[in-house]
């Protein structure tokens, strides 16, 4: 959560990047200057003050603990020493409440100790840190391991990065199951076509081969996603041995892209029927009492349904033993089945099972 960027340089940075920052972190920007040390707070909307050519760290603050307001907004003065501020990206476990965030609380922390003991305290926590000492006009970063140098700008986490062009053409599209599992927080640039003729096959998955020349244009999504983003994309489609990853050209709204594309491995497309694009297949869920119907109106009902007809769920494990009382406000994760619950602040439903955000949009289908 939260993301710091210290562009000490000037260089203006990439619009995407910033629009990023500001979408996945929506609760507060915090700017400090760095030609002037002035420190200002904004809205994460206002990205586009960070459009110059004036050197800045700035931190989009995404809301774990704590209001948000101004208040809970990076970057936070230290305790008694008010020419010392802290900006904070992670959590603190144990620090914070409902109104003050962990990190405001941990700033005025540090304001009670030594300033030469700070290293060693920070260092204790899976955190990023970066302090700024607006009389001297120096900052200092911690946990330096934790941060990503992009050029001559660190950043406190590489997603908002979008150094790599990813051509999907099945269920990573727009819309389509895996997009809201890798992709929802992507730069989605626009839809598209190979500019080379290839094979896809479709024996319920669909596989593009590595034949050029053969089949049809494939119809694409191009995407610009991070370097985890693009890691989790391999463990996804098993790269290089089910999937391998290779670079082609797309041609998008008339321009020309160098993109990744995912080929099928070991899959024979002679004497199949080759297709150029990919349309949803699998079922879609719609609420029809208490059963759920497939878009071909074969009728089943889920395995929760069948299981639980009770109110009550009682879920064993081996670290604990809990209740999950299923009412109309409950929503089950897509992918697991599990209860899930709103975030107050993005209006989105986590699961703590897969460790993911679904949009209500999704989730709206599976209620209760």
């Amino acid at each position: 959560m939260c993301v710091i960027i210290i562009n000490q340089t000037g260089k203006q940075l990439s619009r995407t990047t910033l629009r990023t920052s500001s979408k996945i972190n929506p609760h507060g920007l915090g700017i400090v200057w760095l030609d002037t040390y002035e420190t200002t707070y904004h809205k994460s909307t206002d990205w586009k003050k960070l459009v110059t050519n004036r050197p800045f760290i700035a931190h989009f603050r995404y809301a774990t603990k704590g209001k948000v307001n101004k208040a809970n907004t990076h970057p936070f003065v230290c305790g008694n020493n008010k020419h010392e501020l802290l900006m904070h990206n992670g959590t603190i476990p144990g620090l914070g409440t409902d109104a003050v965030s962990d990190s405001r609380t941990l700033a005025n922390a540090l304001g009670m100790i030594p300033r030469n003991t700070w290293k060693k305290e920070l260092a204790k926590y899976d955190s990023r840190f970066v302090t700024i000492n607006t009389r001297n006009r120096t900052f200092q970063i911690y946990n330096q391991k934790l941060w990503t140098k992009d050029g001559s700008t660190w950043y406190s986490k590489d997603n908002v990065i979008k150094n790599n062009l990813v051509a999907v053409y099945g269920t990573l599209k727009k819309g389509n199951g895996n997009y809201y599992n890798y992709l929802r927080n992507e730069t989605f640039i626009g839809k598209g076509k190979t500019t080379m003729k290839y094979p896809m096959i479709i024996p319920g998955l669909p596989y593009v081969i590595d034949k050029p020349g053969k089949g049809h244009l494939i119809d694409i999504d191009l995407f610009a996603v991070s370097d985890t983003a693009l890691a989790q994309l391999d463990m996804l489609e098993g790269h290089p041995r089910h999937y391998k990853r290779r670079e082609i050209t797309v041609l998008v709204k008339g321009r020309v892209y160098k993109a990744w594309l995912y080929f099928g491995q070991g899959q024979e497309y002679k004497g199949k029927q080759l297709f150029s694009t990919y349309k949803k297949t699998y079922p879609k869920f719609t609420l029809k009492d208490r059963t759920y119907t497939y878009a071909d109106s074969k009728e089943w009902t889920p395995w929760w349904r069948q299981e639980y007809q009770e109110e009550t769920e009682s879920v064993a494990s081996d670290t604990q033993c809990f209740e999950i009382n299923y009412n109309q406000e409950t929503r089950l994760c897509p992918d697991c089945s599990q209860a899930t619950e709103q975030d107050p602040y993005s209006n989105e439903w986590w699961c703590h099972s897969c460790q993911k955000f679904e949009t209500e949009e999704v989730m709206e289908q599976f209620k209760l």
